[in-house]
C-alpha cells in the first residue's frame, strides 16, 4: 500500500496479521503479533475509544506498544508520556491536550485525582474478543491519528510537539522482504522520538522487535538481544559505547548497526566497524521537531556538504551556524501555540544544531544553547568529546562546564579509559586540547 494511503498502524499489519514469527519482546513478556487479529490487550473494546484523546501512561514499554497498535487510527489524539515525565506535570499536560482518557497498565498507580472521565488498563497479554477484528473496525469511522511527544532536554513542562502517522514513517522505505526474518532492537524507549521510529519500522518491515527496560543492566539487555537474534540494532553513541564495554557485546552478531541522537565521532564509528565486521554502519540525523532528516552510510562523521540546498523532499539550509530542515517529515506545531512557533517564516524548523563546515563536509559542533563561555572563547562541549574520543586510551568521554571567578566558567571533562590503559598520565589528545585523564569517571580540566 503506497506509504500516503496508510491511515493505521493497522493498515502495515493487514498483510502478516497471522504471521506467528512476529513478536515484541519485552523483559519479562512477548506478544505474537497475529494474536491482535483476534483479541485485545485493553480492559474494554477499542471502540469505545473512538474520537478520544489518549494519554498513554504506561510504565513498560511493551504495553505502550500495544495500545499505538490497537488505537492509531480509533483515537483522535495519542499522547506518548515517557517515563522520565514527573507525575506531578500530568494535570498541566492533560489540560494542555485535552485528554479524556487515561491508559495505564499498573493498576496501583497513584495517579490521584486528576478529572479523567475513562481509565483504561492495557496488559501484556491477549485477551479474545467476541467479534474478529475486521468486524470490529468496519464499525469505525476510521480517520488519522494525531500522535503527541514529549522534547527532551528542557527544563520545566517539556514541549509537546504534533504529528502524523505519514509524517514520521516518511523516511522508511519498504524493504526487500516483509518475511518476519527482520528482527529490531533498541536502547531508546520507543515512548521518545528515536525509538518510535525503530518501533515503526519495525512494524513496517514486517519483522519483530525487542524492547529494553530501564532497570535492565546492559550485559542482561544485549544477551536478551543475541537470544532473539537481532539482526538491526539502534542507538545512540552513548548507548553503544557502553555496549561495548560489556562483555555480553558479542551476544548478538547484528547485520545493521544504526546510530543517531547524539553527534556520531569518527571513533564511535571505526570502533563499531571493527567489533561488528560483518555489519553495516549507519548513523542518521533527526530530532523530534524536524522529524529524520538524512541518513550517512559511508562510514565517516559528519555528512556530505552537498546535501545542503540539494532538491528533494528533504531540504535543508544553513543560518548563522544552525542546520534548518523544511520536509513533509517534520512535526506540524507544538500542542498550544500550533505551527506559529515551530517554523521559520519560510516554512524551514531551525534544529538548534550547529554545524562547520570542513572541506566537503559538514560536521555537528555541538547544541545553539549549550556552548560553554570560558572568558569569551565559545566552546563546543560536543567538539571537545569528540577529540577525547579519538585518543586510542580513551573509551567515552562527557565534557560540562563549571563555574569559574576568574573566566566565568571551565570546560570539564569526565573520561573512561580501556581497560588496556596502563596508568594516569598527562596524554596530548589533538592539536586543539590537551587533557588529564584517569581510569573510571575523574573530573579533569581540559585546556585549549
Amino acid at each position: 500500500m503506497p506509504q500516503g494511503e496508510v491511515r493505521s498502524l493497522r493498515d502495515w499489519l493487514d498483510d502478516t496479521a497471522d504471521d506467528c514469527r512476529r513478536h515484541l519482546w519485552g523483559r519479562d513478556a512477548q506478544i505474537a503479533l497475529g494474536e491482535l487479529a483476534h483479541g485485545s490487550s485493553l480492559d474494554i473494546d477499542p471502540v469505545q475509544l473512538q474520537g478520544c484523546s489518549v494519554l498513554v501512561a504506561t510504565r513498560d514499554q511493551l504495553t505502550a506498544a500495544l495500545a499505538l497498535i490497537e488505537l492509531d487510527g480509533v483515537a483522535r489524539r495519542l499522547t506518548l508520556v515517557p517515563p522520565d515525565v514527573a507525575r506531578a506535570q500530568f494535570p498541566a499536560i492533560i489540560a494542555d491536550a485535552g485528554i479524556d482518557a487515561l491508559l495505564t497498565d499498573d493498576a496501583t498507580d497513584d495517579l490521584g485525582d486528576l478529572g479523567v472521565a475513562l481509565r483504561v488498563m492495557c496488559r501484556p497479554r491477549i485477551r479474545p474478543l467476541a467479534r474478529p477484528r475486521l468486524e470490529r473496525h468496519a464499525r469505525l469511522a476510521r480517520q488519522p491519528t494525531e500522535w503527541v511527544l514529549f522534547t527532551s532536554g528542557t527544563t520545566g513542562l517539556p514541549k509537546m510537539v504534533m504529528h502524523s502517522l505519514v509524517g514520521l514513517a516518511g523516511a522508511i522505505k519498504l524493504g526487500d522482504t516483509r518475511d518476519g526474518t527482520v528482527v529490531w532492537g533498541t536502547f531508546y524507549d520507543i515512548r521518545r522520538y528515536g525509538g518510535l521510529q525503530i518501533f515503526l519500522r519495525a512494524i513496517h518491515d514486517g519483522g519483530s522487535l525487542v524492547l529494553s527496560d530501564a532497570k535492565e543492566p546492559v550485559g542482561e539487555f544485549l544477551d536478551r538481544l543475541g537470544r532473539h537474534g537481532v539482526t538491526h540494532m539502534s542507538g545512540t553513541p552513548s548507548h553503544w559505547r557502553r555496549a561495548l564495554m560489556s562483555p555480553s557485546a558479542r551476544a548478538m552478531s547484528p547485520r545493521y548497526v544504526r546510530l543517531s541522537g547524539e553527534i556520531a565521532d569518527q571513533a564511535i564509528l571505526d570502533n563499531l566497524a571493527a567489533f561488528y565486521g560483518t555489519a553495516r554502519i549507519g548513523h542518521a540525523y533527526a530530532s523530534t521537531e524536524a522529524g529524520v532528516g538524512f541518513d550517512v552510510n559511508d562510514g565517516r562523521e559528519g555528512f556530505p556538504a552537498a546535501m545542503i540546498g540539494a532538491p528533494g523532499d528533504v531540504q535543508m539550509k544553513v543560518v548563522d551556524g544552525s542546520l534548518r530542515i523544511r520536509s513533509p517529515r517534520t512535526a506540524f506545531g507544538y500542542v498550544g501555540t500550533g505551527a506559529a512557533a515551530l517554523f521559520d517564516p519560510d516554512g524551514f524548523v531551525d534544529t538548534g544544531d550547529m554545524l562547520e563546515r570542513r572541506g566537503d563536509r559538514y560536521h555537528f559542533a555541538g547544541r545553539k544553547g549549550g556552548i560553554i563561555n570560558v572568558g569569551g572563547l565559545k566552546v563546543h562541549p560536543e567538539e571537545v568529546e569528540g577529540v577525547i574520543n579519538r585518543h586510542p586510551q580513551v573509551r567515552m568521554s562527557l565534557v560540562h562546564p563549571r563555574r569559574s571567578p576568574i573566566t566565568g566558567a571551565i570546560v570539564v571533562a569526565e573520561v573512561v579509559l580501556r581497560e588496556e590503559a596502563a596508568k594516569p598520565e598527562r596524554e596530548r589528545c589533538g592539536a586543539r586540547f590537551s587533557i588529564c585523564v584517569a581510569p573510571g569517571w575523574r573530573s579533569t580540566r581540559c585546556r585549549s
